[in-house]
């Protein structure tokens, strides 16, 4: 879509304009003519146009009114809707099932845009996004990896990742100062994490990051006693970052059943 948008900074805006990186994306994503399709924060619409060329119709959502008005006047409504809304807010479950994301990321908003994406997921089928490469690094993480933390636990409970690609700054206008990586999302159906367990695991993972140094002992304390620490045969010294997916199940699922500490839950701030 030619244009003379100006990129525009409290918006994240980075706009793809590589054609090897666009077809590469394409080519990993695959849709199918009538896949359910939602384009997040589609801009100039590197991505639109081709996946139109592949697709019957094509949902986005988009924030910048400016790119709202120049979208809605080069394609047809019948061919793309044109969501004028914040994908931070947008219910995504509103648009059916079998729902399949697709976009490039703002990265000035992407863990909350992740996070809230994470708590739709039974919606969807799959997701292909472009992101930093460093948020990309954090959401495949593995314990005792720099990276790993809550946003990786938070995710892969609920879906299979894995890191495809990197796509260097040169392919956008402006260049970012940092390179992109391609990640592909799959729900996964069999979480370790049952969905009765999952608001405390979240709440669980999220104080045990908040401060990354606190042993367990410190940063559980409000639901662990020394009994549940020998119960559950952890150590207290260690830290939230020794541990695996599995153990933040089973410390969910025991005080799940333990009434007496599944007191309220409120999630610490996102990091």
């Amino acid at each position: 879509m030619t244009s003379s948008h100006t990129p525009r900074k409290r918006f994240g805006q980075h706009f793809l304009v590589d054609t090897t990186a666009i077809r590469r994306i394409l080519d990993a994503f695959g849709p199918a003519r009538e896949d359910n399709v939602v384009e997040i924060g589609p801009g100039l619409g590197a991505l639109t146009r081709p996946l139109l060329e592949r697709l019957t119709h094509l949902h986005v959502v988009e924030i910048d009114r400016n790119l709202v008005a120049e979208l809605r006047a080069q394609f047809p409504p019948e061919r793309l809707t044109v969501h004028a809304a914040d994908a931070l807010k947008f219910d995504f479950s509103a648009l059916g099932e079998n729902i399949r994301l697709i976009g490039n990321l703002p990265y000035n908003i992407s863990t909350p845009l992740l996070f809230h994406i994470a708590s739709q997921a039974s919606a969807l089928r799959d997701a292909l996004f472009m992101l930093q490469k460093e948020v990309v690094d954090r959401m495949v993480a593995q314990p005792g990896d720099a990276a790993y933390g809550r946003l990786s636990l938070t995710l892969q409970a609920r879906f299979r990742m894995r890191r495809l690609f990197v796509i260097e700054p040169g392919a956008f206008r402006p260049p970012p100062k940092v390179r992109s990586a391609i990640v592909r999302l799959e729900p996964e159906h069999q979480s370790v994490v049952a969905a009765a367990d999952m608001p405390l695991f979240e709440a669980i993972v999220a104080a045990g990051f908040q401060q990354r140094r606190k042993t367990l002992r410190n940063s559980l304390s409000r639901w662990l006693g020394s009994d549940d620490f020998a119960h559950l045969s952890l150590d207290p010294g260690q830290r939230a970052e020794a541990l695996d997916i599995d153990t933040y199940a089973r410390i969910a699922a025991y005080l799940r059943r333990d009434g007496e500490h599944a007191r309220s839950i409120s999630p610490a701030p996102s990091s």
